[in-house]
C-alpha cells in the first residue's frame, strides 16, 4: 500500500500546522549545533515502536498559521540557532512553504523525516531545502510492514534518499563544523533484529555522498504484539556487531550514536513550548 504523506487525522485547517514544541535542541547530530527544532505533529509511518508517539499518534500541540511559523523560524534564529530543523513536517507542506516565504532564516534548513516520502513531494522541495535528514529504517518489506504498516518502505525511503543526494550534493561543513548542505542517512539499530541493520547498511553503502548516523537510542515505550525482543534495550555486542559493518564498508563519515543515548530522558517534552 503505497501511502506517503499521509497525515494522521489530526493536522488542523488546511491553512495551519499543527506543531508540539519549538525550541533550540541539541539532540541530533552534532554536526547541527544548537537545532531550532520545530516538532510537527503527525507522520508518515505507524513504527509500532514510536518513542515520539506523542506527537505522531496523539493530537499533541496545536495549529498555528503560516504566519506564526514564521514568526517561530525568526525566534529559533534570533535565539541562536544554528540550523532550522523541521521534523516529521511533511503534512504540513503548504503551511510550511507559506512560511519560508515570509521569512527564511539565515541558516540552513533541515528537513528531518522518516524516508518515507514520494519523489514527487520531494522534487517541489528543491531550492527550499539545504539539508536533508531521513530515516533508512529497513530492507525487508515484510518488516516493514508489521512495525511501520509500509511494506513498500524499502522502496520508496531508497528512491527519496537517492532525490535528496541529488538536489543536495556531497555533505558540506562551515569552518565551526555545522552542516550547510548535504544528506545525513540514520538508521536505528532495533535489538533483535541486527541482520536487518547490517543489510540497511549494506543498502546505503551504494549511495554516493551521504554521510550516516548510526543510533542506538532505541528505548522501549510501548509494547509491540509478537515483538517481545522490543521490550529491551539494543546490547553492547548488537551494537557493536553493527558498527564493525558500518566501520568495515568505509562508511567513516558521520556520526555512531553512544549507548548511553537510549534513556527516556533523551525524549523531548511535547508541552506547547515556543508556540
Amino acid at each position: 500500500m503505497r501511502t506517503t504523506d499521509r497525515g494522521n487525522g489530526f493536522c488542523g485547517l488546511p491553512e495551519t500546522a499543527h506543531i508540539a514544541r519549538a525550541a533550540l535542541h541539541s539532540g541530533e547530530e552534532p554536526c547541527f549545533g544548537k537545532a531550532g527544532a520545530v516538532f510537527f505533529s503527525g507522520c508518515t509511518l505507524r513504527c509500532q515502536y514510536c518513542q515520539n508517539h506523542a506527537i505522531s499518534r496523539q493530537a499533541a500541540g496545536k495549529p498555528v498559521t503560516s504566519e506564526r511559523l514564521s514568526d517561530i523560524f525568526r525566534e529559533l534564529y534570533e535565539q541562536g540557532a544554528d540550523v532550522l530543523d523541521l521534523v516529521s513536517p511533511t503534512p504540513y507542506l503548504p503551511v510550511i512553504r507559506e512560511a519560508l516565504a515570509l521569512y527564511r532564516p539565515p541558516i540552513p534548513v533541515v528537513y528531518n523525516t522518516s524516508g518515507y516520502e514520494r519523489v514527487e513531494t520531494l522534487r517541489s522541495l528543491e531550492g527550499l531545502i539545504d539539508v536533508y535528514l531521513p530515516d533508512f529504517k529497513y530492507v525487508t518489506p515484510a518488516l516493514a510492514a508489521e512495525l511501520s504498516g509500509a511494506e513498500d518502505y524499502p522502496t520508496v525511503a531508497l528512491a527519496a534518499v537517492r532525490e535528496m543526494v541529488r538536489q543536495t550534493g556531497p555533505f558540506t561543513q562551515n569552518e565551526r563544523g555545522i552542516a550547510m548542505r548535504g544528506t545525513l542517512v540514520r538508521h536505528l539499530v532495533l535489538p533483535g533484529h541486527t541482520r536487518e541493520s547490517i543489510a540497511v547498511l549494506d543498502t546505503i553503502a551504494e549511495i554516493p555522498d551521504v554521510w550516516v548516523g548510526l543510533m542506538c537510542q532505541y528505548t522501549p515505550v510501548l509494547p509491540v504484539d509478537g515483538h517481545p525482543e522490543l521490550s529491551r534495550r539494543v546490547t553492547k555486542r548488537e551494537y557493536d556487531k553493527v558498527t564493525d559493518h558500518l566501520l568495515a564498508l568505509g562508511l567513516h563519515n558521520g556520526y555512531v550514536q553512544d549507548r548511553s543515548s537510549a534513556t527516556a530522558a533523551y525524549i523531548p517534552t511535547f508541552d506547547g513550548t515556543g508556540i
